[in-house]
């Protein structure tokens, strides 16, 4: 029966349920939206392309893995973790015999994989090596003997046989107007050098993402610089052989022979035998990260939008429910038991979750694909990853709105099915002025969960700790501004009481609503809060972390000129080029490492002369000591860790290598210039790219002479320290424009909430226009009495907002750097309050104005 009434109420009131339909919609699109993304990174698959012609491919396992074992209770339990490394790890070229020998293999083929750049004759790059170029493909050099494994076959032209021989892919060829007999420049590990073009070959299947050069087998050994070492063994199998049962020999053979997939702690577990779809990431290393970094956002995305919809549809169905409170009242006093009134309610809530979850679900499909492919335009997730959609981001969104609505509506409805029918026939006129205790209570105690959440903040001093944190004491205190919202609007009436009567009869009209109506006020109030916190939450909290590190990257830096690349880096043999006299040149490479499984980022640095071009701040320890078997460490590692100087550290780095060092120095600025700073030469020969990101050079010579020296580099810039500066400001701000999109769609929902909430609280109140307009009131100052009281709860909104962000960004400043000063741009701050202003009234005048069409008299004699 009660579905029936249900039914047809929703039917009877579609305007009524509207603004509630648009939150669950909204909700429902974004949480299928992130979950798409969480999903992608779940069970997203890569395709191969190089390997497309071995079934079975043979590489180094690229992780780092940790097993506990733990006796209790006569119980043993062991746990294994695994964590992915950020350099490739490479293979005994004498596993091959191995392989070979092993029955069903047909043919075993050697794969040697390396950064290679090549250049076009002006110096710009048409492709970097390891990142996407100019076309969107990522410029790799190989051996020729490795082509079969696409295969690649030659179109034109010989195979390389001399040392400066290249074959370049038909792509390139295309797109650099190649033939053979041209001669092309190659950034790859060393000095660029020139290659006369031997020929042209063309893949069998597709290759999209990614230019092939090939070099002589020789050429490729000196290019790779790891003797003795091949990235990867393609195995081609006999014939009639299953890929997957030669799998399992080939994995069994190098167990027998010690190199299987057993490990020990810190360390990469050694071999991996790969077929089908798991030969992609083998090819494409940087898809496990985009991965983790997709599971990352999607479930920080999705975290955040459940509980900002959660919040925004409990107020959304609050000021419906208060909308039909004499309805209920007059259901009530007609005999409607509680239970059956909550029952309406619940059943009307799940008709209207239900057409909402759907129609938002089908909805969020496309949006999870847009915002997929905007993570890949702007290179946070390389275009190698699938965008995978199943059932269950969609069936999740259903189901999360049939439950928020559910809920919203039975939290909702306790007011008026608490009180007695007599009780609530009567107040269904007024509003109740007083708060309920338990409201009251919830409110206090978010309050002051949201400022222990601040204080933890506070406390936590790296970034993945903080992130997560950080968004959930905004929503939690924005949760007890509308829990205690009417307790606010009705103080914050009283302080503007005599501002507002100075505006004329509107301002006196607008104090009196705000008072009386505290609650539908209130209602209005919790989105526009949420919108002003979350917005300058999310746009200043990049520029917090970003300004503390370039500012102690400016202090750290002593260099007279830092000497920069357009391409993959700069070589060795530049820096060579410049050492003369007395002059220091320091030679930054970076990567990540790991103590265990934690990752820590770091730096190589050239020990000879650092104290002259970087200064990091030293609080313990000297900088002298900085050879390939020592280290520096920040504070903050050394707080994590437990180090002083002279105390031992094993780790594993960026290729997977363990190695335990001695630490020779403690610095304070490791925001700046990362975690750990070892020695360039101990670093470089364990990176996929051993190219400098920058030379630090300290010189009294002038720019020209150092541009002079270095015209033999294509792509290489001296800058001053400032223009470097500059320079990574740029790249931070491309950084923020990712956060800023994860993002993004929340704060585009908020807004949604502000515009839906305040438009239902305007047209509630057509029969009260009416009663001014019928009293002598003019459509002019009814408007303008909308205005007062819209600016009004903006004032308030704007000032709880500002005081949750502020409160919060500072508690992570701290945290993060130390110091408690939040990056605030003044005018971005001023077009956060301006587009909240213009939501507002926007949003108030629309609906006043339509409500104001209506003669007062038809209005006013109208039945309820």
């Amino acid at each position: 029966m009660m579905l029936r009434y249900a039914l047809k109420t929703v039917r009877a009131r579609k305007a009524g349920f509207l603004g509630a339909f648009l939150a669950l919609l909204c909700a429902a699109a974004l949480i299928t939206a992130c979950g798409t993304l969480l999903e992608t990174g779940l069970r997203g698959t890569v395709r191969t392309e190089r390997y497309a012609a071995a079934p079975v491919v043979v590489s180094a396992d690229q992780n780092v893995h940790q097993r506990t074992v733990k006796h209790k209770k006569g119980k043993t339990k062991v746990k294994h973790k695994a964590k992915p490394i950020a350099e490739r790890a490479w293979l005994a070229a004498s596993l091959g015999d191995t392989l070979a020998g092993t029955p069903g293999v047909a043919r075993v083929i050697p794969e040697l994989t390396f950064p290679a750049t090549p250049l076009t004759g002006t110096g710009t790059d048409t492709g970097t090596g390891g990142d996407t170029g100019a076309d969107g493909r990522a410029a790799y050099g190989h051996a020729w003997e490795s082509a079969a494994l696409t295969p690649y076959r030659l179109t034109s032209g010989t195979a390389p046989e001399a040392a400066t021989d290249v074959v370049v892919d038909r792509h390139l060829a295309e797109r650099a107007r190649l033939a053979p007999g041209d001669r092309l420049t190659v950034q790859s590990t060393r000095a660029p050098r020139s290659y006369r073009v031997s020929g042209i070959a063309a893949p069998g299947p597709d290759v999209r993402h990614q230019t092939a050069l090939f070099f002589s087998a020789a050429e490729a050994r000196r290019l790779a610089a790891h003797p003795g070492q091949v990235t990867a063994f393609g195995v081609v199998p006999e014939a009639g052989t299953d890929p997957e049962r030669l799998r399992h020999d080939l994995t069994e053979a190098l167990r027998d022979t010690g190199n299987g997939t057993g490990g020990s702690k810190g360390a990469s577990t050694g071999v991996r035998v790969t077929t089908g779809d798991a030969r992609g990431p083998v090819e494409f290393l940087d898809a496990a990260g985009a991965r983790t970094k997709l599971v990352s956002m999607g479930g920080a995305m999705g975290g955040t939008s459940l509980l900002v919809a959660v919040l925004v549809v409990v107020g959304t169905f609050a000021l419906s429910v208060q909308q039909r409170h004499r309805e209920l009242a007059l259901l009530r006093a007609v005999a409607a038991t509680t239970g059956q009134v909550r029952r309406l309610l619940g059943r009307e809530a799940l008709i209207v979750g239900a057409a909402a979850g759907i129609a938002g679900a089908l909805l969020g499909l496309p949006l999870g694909g847009l915002l997929f492919d905007r993570f890949v335009a702007l290179g946070a997730v390389p275009a190698t990853l699938r965008h995978t959609t199943g059932f269950l981001p969609p069936l999740a969104a259903v189901a999360a709105t049939l439950l928020g609505a559910w809920a919203a509506a039975r939290i909702a409805s306790r007011r008026v099915t608490r009180i007695r029918p007599a009780e609530a026939l009567a107040e269904a006129r007024t509003e109740s002025p007083r708060t309920p205790w338990g409201r009251l209570l919830a409110g206090l105690v978010l309050l002051a969960g949201g400022v222990v959440l601040v204080v933890v903040l506070g406390m936590l001093r790296t970034e993945p700790a903080s992130t997560p944190v950080t968004f959930l004491a905004v929503v939690v205190l924005s949760t007890a501004v509308a829990l205690l919202g009417p307790l606010l609007v009705r103080a914050a009436a009283l302080l503007l009481a005599g501002p507002l009567r100075l505006t004329g009869h509107g301002g006196r009209l607008a104090t009196a609503n705000l008072r009386a109506g505290a609650a539908r006020a209130a209602s209005v109030v919790t989105p526009l809060t949420l919108l002003v916190a979350m917005a300058c939450t999310v746009l200043f909290v990049q520029p917090t972390l970003g300004d503390a590190a370039r500012a102690q990257a400016r202090e750290g830096v002593r260099a007279d000129w830092v000497v920069a690349s357009r391409g993959p880096g700069v070589p060795a043999a530049a820096a060579h080029r410049l050492r003369s006299g007395e002059d220091v040149v320091t030679e930054v490479v970076r990567t990540t490492v790991r103590v265990g499984l934690e990752k820590y980022a770091a730096q190589g640095v050239t020990p000879a002369g650092l104290t002259r071009t970087w200064d990091p701040d030293v609080v313990a320890g000297s900088l002298d000591g900085l050879t390939e078997r020592t280290v520096a460490v920040s504070e903050l590692a050394a707080d994590q860790l437990g180090l002083v100087p002279g105390d031992a550290l094993k780790l594993t780095l960026g290729d997977g290598t363990p190695v335990e060092v001695t630490v020779a120095a403690v610095y304070a600025r490791g925001l700046g210039f990362g975690d750990l700073t070892f020695a360039h030469g101990l670093v470089a020969a364990h990176v996929d790219n051993p190219l400098a990101a920058t030379l630090l050079v300290g010189t009294d010579r002038a720019r020209g002479d150092l541009a002079a020296a270095l015209r033999e580099f294509p792509g290489l810039t001296v800058l001053t320290p400032a223009a470097a500066d500059s320079l990574q400001a740029e790249r931070q701000q491309a950084n923020a424009e990712v956060n800023l999109l994860a993002m993004g769609l929340v704060l585009a929902f908020t807004a949604i909430a502000v515009v839906n909430t305040l438009a239902m609280s305007v047209s509630e109140r057509v029969r009260e226009f009416a009663l001014l307009r019928l009293a002598g009131a003019t459509r002019r100052q009814v408007l303008r009495m909308l205005r007062t009281e819209g600016l009004s709860l903006l004032l308030l909104a704007t000032t709880l907002g500002s005081a949750i962000a502020l409160s919060v960004l500072t508690a992570f400043s701290v945290g993060m750097t130390g110091r408690a000063a939040p990056a605030v741009l003044p005018l971005v701050y001023l077009a956060v309050v301006a587009g909240a202003g213009c939501l507002t009234l926007v949003a108030t005048a629309l609906p006043g104005r339509v409500a104001l069409r209506v003669r007062a008299v038809t209005v006013a004699t109208a039945r309820e």
